[in-house]
């Protein structure tokens, strides 16, 4: 990526993260966080990566309410960032800290598994 992708990746990620925390903060809705967006060389197609702390029922409802949301939320960020053309909005779910999580549960319970084996197996 050039410097310039990068800097207007950084820009769009800020002010989607805060049209979200602004607008989109219902209790109906996961919280989210905008993990990363990476932007096409021209410019015109932002892919904003989130992720979302909730059941998976409220991660469902959000997902569908971004996907609907889209256009409103690609005109918001039109306003606040000023470009020639305003970018495309591709929302894709990052499942990394659900990841990070089940390996952290894994790996908690084999510790608990050998404490409670004894320890060694020398």
């Amino acid at each position: 990526m050039s410097i310039r992708t990068e800097r207007v990746a950084s820009l769009v990620k800020e002010e989607i993260g805060s049209i979200l925390s602004r607008e989109y903060s219902s209790t109906e809705y996961g919280f989210i966080t905008v993990t990363d967006v990476r932007m096409s060389p021209d410019l015109k197609i932002a892919k904003i990566y989130f992720s979302i702390f909730g059941a998976p029922e409220k991660q469902a409802a959000t997902m569908k309410m971004l996907e609907e949301q889209k256009q409103h939320i690609r005109g918001e960020v039109a306003h606040r960032v000023r470009l020639k053309f305003a970018p495309a909005l591709q929302f894709y779910h990052d499942t990394t800290m659900d990841e990070v999580d089940k390996i952290n549960k894994l790996i908690n319970k084999i510790h608990s598994d050998d404490n409670e084996s004894g320890g060694s197996s020398t």
